[in-house]
């Protein structure tokens, strides 16, 4: 069962780098949603593999 991981981004640009890494990293990218308008990227995983999406995050500078 998928659960979202939400982080919050400052800047479009850095959302748009985050999103490159996490396909890069073999996350398919229809499971990763960033909401511009709330400044959100939203990736869709099992729990289990929650740990490589905040590592991501963490390289990014997003915070969740």
């Amino acid at each position: 069962m998928s659960k979202a991981v939400n982080g919050k981004y400052q800047s479009i640009e850095q959302a748009r780098n985050t999103r490159e890494d996490l396909i890069g990293s073999d996350i398919p990218q229809d499971l990763i949603y960033i909401d511009e308008e709330a400044q959100v990227i939203r990736v869709m995983m099992p729990p289990e593999e929650a740990r490589e999406v905040h590592e991501i995050f963490d390289r990014h500078g997003i915070t969740y």
